[in-house]
């Protein structure tokens, strides 16, 4: 863990997201729950302005906070809420406007700064507009490639997940049209190296298995309509196999989920975005979580978009922000165990043995 931690509890940060869609209001009523306090120290990158005014949406929840502008005055018994900017921001809930995406983009430098400094240990990014947050300053089709660049990493995993159900993902936010283009073998088994090191380190599970999805209808029936499979995801399978990782595939992607498959994997990696996340939202019954995985600091978000349609009427559900903010909690204490365990091989063997060992 950094050094971030305060009285012995974690602190984990909260961008805001699109300031007009209904990122606020999910993190007020998720950190509204005064348990809350007794698991981390929160710190929200806003402005007081931003936080009262959908504060006011919501009359049924009392949401007090400190306000900071030094994290030397971080306060570990109250919500905080670090100043990214001071000057009035016009809100419009429900509106797509420059204003709201530019903000975002503040928020969401301000915390990334402060993870990659060790002033939180964590960080939970509300939903952004991909199209309002596109511009030269930023120019990603989202989060997960922003933090790829920002900390400088050859490749990332993003996976959904929702309970033991994961999903990771070969291509992203990209038009249907490319995704063939960008299925190498290359790129298959860097996922599938990333996704295997993230279950160990991030949901401890010390052999995961993981399948491997098809790109074509029937796997490409041997070739009749595809040769993908036989060419690129296979051959990536194979790879994996020789590198002692519990991996099988290419399945067909209807028949795997119809069979409910997905149950006999740790985790799934799927070719393309659709692929993959249809049955697990499907499934998540609105607690799916994202998760970024290969970064260096831990990042997690809730499984859906901004809500334009709802944003300022108090209609926000807040289940899988809160499952996105308890996941980053889990992946702080995961990280830590791991990494304490595999610098001290013999704490490990010490933990196996207690663990084998009879009752008396």
């Amino acid at each position: 863990m950094s050094n971030s931690q305060t009285e012995n509890k974690p602190v984990i940060g909260f961008s805001t997201g699109d300031l007009n869609g209904i990122g606020i209001e999910l993190i007020i009523k998720t950190l509204a729950d005064s348990r809350m306090l007794e698991f981390f120290t929160p710190v929200i990158f806003a402005s007081n302005k931003v936080i009262n005014f959908y504060r006011k949406s919501i009359p049924e929840i009392n949401f007090n906070f400190a306000s900071l502008k030094d994290f030397s005055k971080l306060n570990p018994k109250q919500i905080n809420i670090y100043n990214c900017w001071e000057e009035e921001v016009a809100i419009n809930p429900g509106e797509l406007n420059e204003a709201g995406g530019r903000y975002a983009i503040k928020s969401l430098k301000a915390s990334t700064d402060a993870l990659k400094n060790g002033i939180i240990d964590a960080l939970v990014t509300a939903p952004i507009h991909k199209k309002n947050v596109h511009s030269a300053d930023f120019p990603y089709t989202g989060h997960t490639p922003f933090f790829k660049d920002f900390f400088q990493q050859q490749d990332v995993v993003m996976i959904l997940a929702a309970g033991n159900f994961r999903v990771g993902l070969v291509t992203e936010h990209v038009a249907l049209k490319d995704v063939a283009s960008l299925i190498t073998k290359e790129s298959i088994l860097s996922k599938i190296n990333i996704l295997h090191a993230s279950l160990r380190r991030d949901f401890n599970i010390e052999k995961p298995k993981i399948g491997v999805l098809a790109l074509n209808p029937h796997a490409g029936d041997d070739g009749l309509i595809g040769s993908e499979e036989m060419e690129i995801i296979r051959p990536a399978v194979l790879d994996a196999k020789h590198y002692n990782m519990i991996v099988s595939g290419p399945f067909s992607a209807d028949a795997f989920f119809a069979r409910n498959y997905q149950n006999r994997f740790d985790a799934v990696l799927a070719m393309y975005h659709d692929q993959g996340l249809i049955p697990l939202k499907s499934l998540a019954f609105g607690e799916g979580i994202n998760f970024t995985a290969g970064l260096p600091y831990i990042r997690t978000s809730p499984d859906h978009g901004t809500a334009f349609d709802i944003a300022g009427k108090n209609k926000a559900d807040c289940s899988s922000f809160t499952a996105a903010t308890f996941a980053a909690l889990d992946f702080i204490k995961s990280r830590s165990y791991f990494d304490e365990i595999h610098s001290n091989p013999l704490k490990k063997l010490s933990s196996q043995f207690v663990a084998g060992s009879p009752d008396e």
